[in-house]
């Protein structure tokens, strides 16, 4: 098996003007610092890169200094931890001192700087994050075998996995959410040991930070398989209350409909599928999890809408959006009304509602509460119907009021 270059692919980020200059104000190429982390890692494996993250033997002032200098807007992101934001004409970069670890709690580290490159990846958590790459030559300094384990698509911990986990807990799901992104069919029997048995400690974490890495992972484009291991682990035990019976299977399924139909994953749409379907359960769970108000609703109106056999499509798409009803029909159309019920969403323009009270009271209804009623049973029943023109919705209106 050939394994990956020892030096870093070029790439067009590690072109740019600006990140040079950064790198040239920092050290002027004398290797005082590297890049570091996701960035190596997706362009060894030819991944588009995100962030960019850059790893500093100088102290934390010394870099704001020295940004400072060069008219560098330099922002404190995360100076008590040694890590400052460069905000570069191309975007910013994270520049981070070498640390080692004096303590940790399971939460947060306190730590101590240093000069040391080995000692620095050593507290890292995967070995394939803990690659360094040298701004000018590109060479890359493996510490702990990454590079291999990239080729092999392997996730493991350095070291020992109960170890990087008792200093902080949330790589559980970090573990996980790189297997769904990175992994292979395949897991370290004693990596999932150590985060079955320590799964206890996710209900521990703020609940933000567990909300945060479960969308990541329902992000990836093939979570079926980390899903189902972290339900064997009994991790979903310990951050949500309760998931449907059938969740790695109805995941599955999702994700076939998704691809059959070129449909960008959605995690929001994901996680319906793994929560159980009454509407005030799934609530309850996205509630304790700290999902936003505009996330909560998302939820709410995707199950709230749903039934066994789908109802209209166009229906839930004036009523809750284009997004919700397409969701809903990934998610519980029957496989032969799936792909008419996308099909209706395909242009689809929300309508018009042709009338107003004020139409209402023309044709002969008294003045009163009674008009906002009538309003909506006549709005229900040119939604069921389809979305006539005025003229039908005058009829519609007529025997309303007739009735009233």
């Amino acid at each position: 098996m050939t394994l990956p270059p020892q030096k870093m692919p070029h790439a067009s980020w590690h072109q740019r003007q600006s990140l040079k200059d950064l790198i040239t104000v920092l050290d002027g190429h004398k290797g005082a610092t590297r890049f570091v982390g996701g960035a190596v890692r997706d362009t060894v494996l030819g991944l588009p890169v995100k962030d960019i993250d850059a790893a500093t033997m100088l102290k934390p002032d010394a870099v704001m200094a020295r940004l400072k200098q060069a008219g560098i807007k330099a922002v404190p992101t995360g100076i008590e931890h040694g890590t400052v934001t460069a905000v570069t004409d191309d975007g910013p970069v994270e520049i981070t001192t070498l640390r080692r670890d004096v303590s940790t709690d399971g939460r947060r580290a306190t730590v101590a700087f240093s000069d040391n490159w080995k000692e620095d990846a050593a507290r890292r958590d995967f070995t394939i994050n803990a690659l360094f790459a040298d701004p000018e030559t590109l060479e890359i300094s493996d510490y702990f075998g990454g590079l291999a384990d990239l080729e092999k698509r392997h996730i493991r911990f350095i070291g020992s996995a109960e170890q990087r986990i008792a200093e902080d807990h949330l790589r559980i799901m970090r573990y996980f959410r790189f297997l769904a992104r990175f992994g292979q069919h395949a897991i370290d029997q004693a990596t999932f040991d150590a985060c079955r048995n320590a799964s206890r400690e996710l209900s521990k974490l703020s609940r933000e930070r567990v909300a945060d890495e479960l969308m990541k992972l329902l992000g990836a484009a093939d979570p079926v398989y980390a899903v189902q291991e972290m339900i064997q682990a009994d991790v979903f035990a310990n951050i949500v209350s309760e998931i449907d019976a059938n969740a790695g299977e109805i995941l599955a399924m999702l994700i076939l409909r998704e691809e059959a139909h070129n449909i960008p994953p959605d995690p929001i749409r994901r996680l319906v599928g793994l929560l159980p379907k009454d509407a005030n359960k799934a609530i309850e769970i996205v509630t304790s999890l700290r999902f936003s108000k505009k996330m909560r609703r998302a939820v709410a109106n995707r199950l709230t809408a749903s039934k066994p056999h789908v109802p209209n499509i166009p229906a839930i798409a004036y009523q809750y959006g284009k997004d919700a009803a397409q969701d809903i029909a990934l998610l519980f159309a029957a496989d032969d009304q799936l792909g008419t019920g996308l099909a209706k969403l395909d242009d689809w323009v929300k309508p018009v509602f042709p009338i107003t009270g004020g139409d209402l009271i023309a044709i002969g209804l008294e003045p009163g509460p009674i008009v906002a009623k009538s309003l909506e049973a006549v709005e229900a029943a040119w939604i069921a119907e389809g979305f006539p023109g005025e003229n039908r919705v005058r009829t519609l209106a007529r025997q309303i009021i007739e009735n009233a």
